[in-house]
């Protein structure tokens, strides 16, 4: 019987490494990380980091950044957000309105 105890998970002893949740909020933060970085906005967001939830799920906090920094992140998504993709997925000139009303439906 005592073998069938130690054969089990305890999960007392579960860890953050083992989860899926903890890879993916770990790899996402590292795009991020890696976009900031090249955007020149690293020391922007000092408090970037993946964690976990107490159920398990992965999260990403980017925690307090100056208004500037908000206002700068708000201007590259506005810029990303505007731009047509061509086939390689680079942009390739401004979407128009009604295409951008079309991407959203």
């Amino acid at each position: 019987m005592s073998s069938d105890i130690n054969d089990c998970h305890d999960f007392a002893q579960w860890s953050p490494l083992e989860s899926q949740g903890w890879y993916a909020a770990r790899d996402a933060t590292s795009a991020l990380r890696d976009v900031l970085t090249a955007a020149g906005m690293e020391k922007d967001f000092p408090y970037l980091r993946a964690d976990l939830n107490a159920f398990g799920h992965g999260l990403i906090e980017l925690g307090r950044v100056s208004p500037e920094t908000a206002e700068r992140l708000a201007e590259l998504l506005r810029r990303a957000t505007s731009c047509r993709l061509d086939n390689r997925g680079e942009c390739s000139g401004p979407v128009h309105v009604q295409q951008r009303e079309r991407r959203r439906t």
